[in-house]
């Protein structure tokens, strides 16, 4: 059984990064654990975020609740940006 720490990791509400997150675990699988492999997988994740970390703290700044979006208000945030 999964923790709830890691449901909560598993919930693309709460993780905007889970696609990054799951690409970048299948190349360390796929590749015998070594890092400089997967290299981009750990920058897009980082970018990820960063991305929205800063999201997060500027709603935090402007009183705005839930601060981490809904996986459906990101996506949204996304196609606003192009």
């Amino acid at each position: 059984r999964m923790s709830r720490h890691a449901k909560k990791l598993r919930d693309h509400d709460i993780n905007p990064c889970l696609v990054e997150t799951d690409a970048t675990t299948k190349c360390m699988d796929d590749n015998n654990y070594k890092k400089d492999m997967c290299t981009d997988y750990f920058l897009k994740y980082k970018n990820c975020r960063k991305f929205w970390h800063g999201i997060m703290m500027q709603r935090k700044r402007s009183g705005v609740k839930p601060e981490m979006p809904s996986a459906e208000e990101r996506k949204k945030i996304l196609e606003t940006m192009g």
